[in-house]
């Protein structure tokens, strides 16, 4: 088998009915193939959807309510029955679960992501399969992640998985409308490929997020060395076909990039959401930074300081025309670093070893 640390997602629309109650059939599949695939030796880590849905099979509300209390009542009661539905499917395999919930603030700092990992590490060193989900019950609109693809990117990345599988409701990313049957699957996808045209922003039904977010994501994970895959998680056997390589699987593949990207860049390359401030830059610099060679940003190529930031606080890097290069964590407070605008012979305002480039 090719990849033997993986992350699998499985979304809202795969766990869920059409009256959006808990699909437990589908829940029952998904974990006797990752079952499977663990007694083979595979290291899993599983970000899964459904608390919401399943705190709407128990409590099956109609009145109306404030969506955000909505999300919180049904995914307290919910994650607490969800989590419970999994001890029971996988202790009949003999493997044993353990409940990682979090927060987009838990990778806002340093610490907390390392202690994240940490504790995932443990769990996988002891052979505990890890479940994951945000904790919608204390995360609110402007501190959610986009969706659980968006988290299910930081912990492959954050994880060192060797690829991640998106489980959604459709094959993959089509080259026109799903709906459409002239429409065919893009079955890879390399770097710097162009699919802009194929994409919809459109959203599912249960979930948060759709299919900008997801190749959003899934570019971002493929550039720091992991294969992404989205596939159709309502198809029996998805996961082992996917994984077998005499299978073949209709899906989307973003192709991994080759070379090592550091575990600090993988953090800042998920961290812009936190940037504290931006540092724009010359036309010089901006060439400098976005040619072959790796270089840190010195303060000659610095024109303009935005926002307040502190030593090690993550700042976006802004050209000329106003567009975003990338990300970086600054070493100098922002009145430091206003000081420093325009001087030879200063120290990097970003060292390249904690500057992430899109």
């Amino acid at each position: 088998m090719k990849f033997k640390k993986i992350a699998v997602k499985i979304g809202s629309n795969v766990l869920t009915r059409a009256d959006g109650t808990l699909d437990i059939t589908r829940m029952s599949g998904l974990v006797d193939q990752i079952a499977q695939l663990h007694k083979k030796g595979v290291e899993i880590v599983l970000i899964s959807s459904g608390a919401v849905a399943s705190g709407r099979s128990v409590l099956g509300i109609d009145r109306k309510m404030d969506v955000v209390d909505q999300r919180q009542l049904f995914s307290a009661v919910g994650q607490a029955k969800l989590i419970n539905h999994y001890w029971d499917l996988f202790r009949e395999h003999g493997i044993t679960v353990g409940q990682v919930l979090t927060t987009k603030e838990n990778f806002s700092s340093r610490r907390h992501y390392l202690n994240q990992r940490n504790c995932m590490k443990v769990m996988l060193e002891n052979k505990v399969l890890p479940i994951v989900n945000e904790n919608d019950t204390v995360s609110v609109s402007e501190l959610m992640f986009t969706d659980n693809d968006e988290l299910s990117g930081l912990i492959a990345s954050m994880m060192d998985m060797q690829a991640l599988i998106i489980l959604s409701n459709i094959d993959g990313i089509f080259n026109g409308s799903p709906a459409d049957p002239e429409s065919k699957v893009i079955r890879q996808i390399e770097k710097g490929q162009d699919i802009s045209d194929f994409i919809q922003s459109s959203k599912s039904t249960f979930g948060r997020g759709g299919m900008l977010t997801k190749t959003t994501i899934a570019r971002r994970i493929a550039d720091q060395g992991i294969d992404v895959f989205i596939a159709n998680g309502k198809k029996d056997g998805i996961l082992l076909h996917l994984l077998d390589k005499k299978s073949e699987v209709v899906c989307t593949r973003f192709v991994a990039s080759t070379g090592d990207v550091s575990s600090v860049k993988k953090w800042i390359a998920h961290s812009q959401g936190f940037a504290k401030g931006e540092i724009h830059v010359n036309e010089n610099a901006a060439k400098a930074l976005t040619g072959d060679k790796a270089v840190s940003l010195l303060p000659i190529g610095a024109t303009k300081i935005v926002g307040d930031f502190e030593k090690d606080d993550i700042v976006k890097i802004i050209d000329e025309n106003g567009v975003k290069l990338g990300v970086g964590k600054v070493q100098y407070d922002s009145s430091k670093a206003f000081e420093m605008l325009g001087k030879k012979n200063q120290k990097p305002l970003v060292h390249c070893d904690y500057l992430y480039l899109e």
